[in-house]
C-alpha cells in the first residue's frame, strides 16, 4: 500500500467533510471532491460544503438519548461537524439546531484552510485510483450512480424524502403566537407556537387532505420513509395523526393557561431570528396550495415563504448485501461508502459514518488491521444496522437504542438509557486504547447505573 497516495473522498456533504477532516487530522492526505457549484442538485441552493437541505436540526442533545450519545462519541474524536454545529447553534429546546448558513460557511472555511485537504470542485464521473470514500449522499449524480451500480452489480434502493417550508420572521403575527418549548426544555422558550382549538384543527386537517399535490407514479407510492412522511400523507392516515405527530400539544401551555388541541411549532433558522421553519411540515403539496393552506395557521395569515416544501428522491444501497463492518464494499475493498447512501437516516448519522470510515482508513494507513467499533456504542451500532440487518427487508434508520445489543443487567426503566450510555462510553474507551487512538476519558456521575 502506498501510504503517501491521497484518499479521494467524493462528496462534500456532512459525511464527506467529516471523513476528510478526520483523515487529514491523522496526517492522511485527502482530496475532497465536490461538484457544486459547478453542478447543483434539485435540493441544494449554494456551493457551500455541508449545506443542510431539509431540517436545521441534528436531533436531541440529551446525553442519554441515542442521538445525544452519538454526538458525544463523535466529539471524543474531534468531530468537525459537531464542533461546527455547536458554534452555529440556535435555541431548539433539547435539540441541537443550527443557523444553517453559519454552519455551512464555518465548515467550508475550515476545510479550505486545512493544509492536508485539497478541495477539488467538479463532478466525478469515474472512480478515482487508490483508496476512495464515496459520500455522494442521497442526491448522487447520474454519472456517479452508474459507477456505483457497476460496482455493486445490482439496482439501488430508494425512497422519497420531503423538505419543510421556511417563512420570514417579519411576516409573522407575533400577537397570535407564543414562545415555549415542550416541558420547558432548553431555555424554556425556544419555539414559536401557533395554538389551535379543535374547530381550527379540524378545518386545517381538512384543508391539508383536500389540497392538490404533486402526483406520484403508482410504484412510488410505497417509497416514503416513515421517519419523514409528507404532512398530507400523515393527515390521510387519520384525523388525529397530526395531533400525535408534528402538531402534538403535549407539554405546551398557552399564555392564557389553556392546553391547545393542537400546535404548530416554528423553529428559528438563524441566530438573527429572521427566518423560521415549520417543524415536521415537509410536504409535496403544490406550492400555491402550500401557501393557501399554511396561511390558515394562526399567526401565519400573511406569511412570506423563503422556501416551500419540496420532495426529492433519496438514494441508498442495500448495505447488508454489499458492505462490511468497516464500510468497505465487499466486491472492491479499496472503496468505502459513507453517509446517507449507506442507509443511515439523518445529518448526524451521515457524519458519523464518515468519521468511522476515516478511523478505519487511518488505522490501516498506519499498518494496523483495525478492530471494528464496539456494537455497544452508538458508532458501532450504526454499522451493526448496516451490515447485520436482513438484506431482504433493509430500510434507512436513525440511531436508536433498538440498534444496540440488549443490556446484560436489569435496570429500572428510567435508568436504562443512562446504562446504555455508560456501557457505550466504557467500551469505546477500551476500543480506542486497544487501537492506539487517543480520546479523552469520560467521567460517569456516581448516580449512573452500572451497565454490566
Amino acid at each position: 500500500m502506498d501510504r503517501t497516495r491521497p484518499v479521494h473522498v467524493v462528496g462534500g456533504g456532512l459525511a464527506g467533510v467529516e471523513c476528510a477532516w478526520q483523515l487529514a487530522e491523522r496526517e492522511v492526505p485527502v482530496v475532497l471532491h465536490e461538484m457544486r457549484p459547478r453542478r447543483s442538485t434539485a435540493a441544494h441552493q449554494t456551493g457551500n460544503l455541508a449545506e443542510l437541505v431539509c431540517s436545521n436540526s441534528l436531533r436531541s442533545d440529551d446525553p442519554y438519548h441515542a442521538a445525544g450519545l452519538l454526538k458525544r462519541e463523535m466529539e471524543r474524536f474531534g468531530s468537525l461537524v459537531i464542533g461546527a454545529a455547536r458554534r452555529a447553534a440556535v435555541p431548539a429546546g433539547a435539540a441541537l439546531a443550527v443557523d444553517r448558513d453559519a454552519f455551512a460557511h464555518g465548515i467550508t472555511e475550515r476545510i479550505g484552510g486545512h493544509p492536508g485537504i485539497e478541495l477539488r470542485r467538479g463532478e466525478v464521473t469515474e472512480l478515482p485510483e487508490g483508496d476512495v470514500v464515496l459520500a455522494t449522499g442521497p442526491l448522487t449524480s447520474d454519472a456517479m450512480a452508474r459507477v456505483i451500480q457497476e460496482l455493486l452489480g445490482s439496482d439501488y434502493l430508494y425512497f422519497y424524502d420531503a423538505i419543510a417550508p421556511i417563512v420570514e420572521g417579519e411576516s409573522l403575527d407575533l400577537d397570535k403566537l407564543f414562545w415555549a418549548s415542550r416541558w420547558g426544555k432548553g431555555d424554556g422558550a425556544d419555539y414559536l407556537n401557533a395554538a389551535m382549538d379543535e374547530e381550527a384543527y379540524l378545518a386545517f386537517h381538512a384543508a391539508v387532505t383536500e389540497a392538490e399535490v404533486v402526483p406520484l407514479r403508482e410504484f412510488e407510492k410505497k417509497l416514503f420513509f416513515e421517519g419523514c412522511l409528507p404532512l398530507e400523507e400523515m393527515a390521510r392516515r387519520g384525523v388525529d395523526t397530526l395531533r400525535y405527530g408534528p402538531m402534538k400539544p403535549v407539554g405546551l401551555t398557552a399564555p392564557d393557561g389553556t392546553r391547545p388541541h393542537a400546535v404548530v411549532q416554528l423553529r428559528q433558522e438563524n441566530l438573527a431570528k429572521t427566518q423560521f421553519n415549520l417543524v415536521g411540515f415537509q410536504s409535496r403539496m403544490k406550492w400555491g396550495e402550500q401557501q393557501r393552506v399554511f396561511r390558515t395557521i394562526p399567526g401565519l395569515e400573511a406569511a412570506e415563504f423563503v422556501r416551500m416544501g419540496q420532495i426529492h428522491r433519496n438514494t441508498f444501497v442495500n448495505s447488508p448485501a454489499h458492505l462490511d463492518a468497516r464500510y468497505r464494499l465487499r466486491r472492491e475493498p479499496r472503496v468505502r461508502l459513507a453517509g446517507q447512501i449507506t442507509g443511515v437516516e439523518g445529518y448526524l448519522e451521515s457524519a458519523a459514518t464518515g468519521l468511522a470510515a476515516a478511523l478505519y482508513l487511518s488505522l490501516e494507513r498506519a499498518g494496523r488491521v483495525p478492530e471494528t467499533l464496539p456494537k455497544t456504542c452508538a458508532l458501532g451500532s450504526l454499522a451493526r444496522h448496516l451490515t447485520e440487518s436482513d438484506a431482504g427487508r433493509f430500510q434507512p434508520a436513525n440511531v436508536n437504542y433498538g440498534l444496540f445489543p440488549e443490556l446484560q443487567v436489569r435496570a429500572k426503566r428510567a435508568e436504562r438509557r443512562a446504562a446504555y450510555a455508560r456501557r457505550a462510553a466504557d467500551d469505546l474507551t477500551a476500543w480506542a486504547a486497544s487501537q492506539g487512538v487517543e480520546i479523552p476519558p469520560v467521567e460517569h456521575p456516581e448516580e449512573l447505573p452500572a451497565a454490566r
